[in-house]
């Protein structure tokens, strides 16, 4: 059977692509939104220390020594956040702006407020 023939598994219409996500807009259930938190930053890659400063509109500005490369700068992101905020580097992923200087950052954790509290932001 030639490729048009075949039919990948897990696939809409078995076509290839991919299973269609929600959009970036798209709200989580509240019982699935309760133990995560979303966080607006303002990223420095390459500075001379690692530091993170709560930002005068709102957002976290925060500052690496790693450089834009392959991801490395996201990654010191993470882990500084993750270090800061006292839960496990799993529990802290770059949501939107991965090539950008302004990003979210998810973060999971059993208490919000403690996080927030952490990382010098507001409580809600």
């Amino acid at each position: 059977m030639g490729r048009r023939g075949r039919l990948k598994p897990g696939c809409p219409q078995g076509r290839g692509g991919s299973i269609p996500s929600p959009g970036i807009g798209t709200e989580l259930p509240v019982a699935a939104r309760e133990h995560l938190i979303d966080i607006a930053v303002r990223l420095t890659p390459r500075a001379a220390a690692d530091a993170i400063v709560p930002g005068a509109d709102g957002k976290l500005a925060v500052r690496v020594t790693a450089p834009p490369v392959e991801g490395r700068a996201n990654e010191a992101l993470c882990r500084l956040i993750a270090k800061r905020a006292g839960v496990p580097r799993s529990r802290v992923a770059v949501v939107r702006g991965e090539k950008s200087r302004e990003k979210v950052v998810r973060i999971e954790a059993a208490d919000p407020a403690a996080v927030r509290a952490s990382l010098g932001l507001p409580a809600r």
